[in-house]
């Protein structure tokens, strides 16, 4: 079986994260879209991504241009308002023990359709008449339900923000409590997992929930 190569620690892969959003946010740019013939055969012979992102389809937060990052670096992982269900659990085993990468970040971002549709369904007590979009909604309404029984009930901008939050910090907590292999990592060989929102307003990427040693 193969050595398996060094990774930055997941404070380094951190930084090396912030300061890509950084470049984003401000238009400098250091990786384009094209790649040099080179590059590409380089990589059919592995991979190391520095850093786990799971995130959020949503086609206005493509991770490997919010972090200002080239092909083989992230390794990324998108689904409908970041929800954690078994797939992505195991995606996310997968990247930390193939590639000693040492870094999760669960990415969420502002105006969430998936949260939005989530907040109308508990406002309206509907169901969608699908039962696949059923099973993401199912997923964060329990992170937000509780929003609904608050003062942000009438306060529909203050709810949304708050509640993406909430998903986003509830997703970050599945992750971290919801595998033994991910707890074993997070416990003895300094798997670092983070909180982060994007803002579509602004381009910046927000970490926060960060575990102190």
């Amino acid at each position: 079986m193969p050595e398996k190569k060094a990774n930055l620690s997941g404070q380094e892969a951190l930084e090396r994260l912030r300061a890509g959003n950084e470049r984003f946010a401000n238009n400098i740019l250091s990786h384009g879209t094209k790649m040099s013939q080179a590059e590409r055969i380089a990589l059919t012979e592995g991979q190391n991504p520095f850093a786990i992102i799971l995130g959020c389809s949503d086609s206005r937060v493509p991770a490997e241009l919010v972090f200002d990052q080239g092909f083989g670096s992230l390794f990324v992982i998108r689904v409908a308002g970041n929800i954690v269900a078994p797939s992505q659990v195991g995606s996310v085993e997968f990247a930390a023990t193939q590639y000693n990468t040492r870094l999760v970040v669960l990415l969420g971002h502002t105006q969430c359709g998936a949260v939005a549709a989530t907040l109308d369904e508990l406002r309206n007590n509907s169901r969608s008449p699908s039962r696949n979009q059923r099973s993401i909604v199912e997923r964060i309404a329990p992170a937000v339900a509780t929003l609904m029984e608050t003062p942000l009930r009438d306060d529909p901008v203050a709810l949304m923000k708050h509640a993406v939050r909430a998903n986003i910090r509830a997703a970050t907590s599945h992750l971290r409590h919801g595998s033994k292999i991910l707890e074993h990592l997070i416990a003895n060989e300094n798997l670092l997992v983070v909180s982060a929102e994007y803002s579509l307003e602004t381009g910046l990427v927000e970490f926060f929930d960060i575990p102190v040693d």
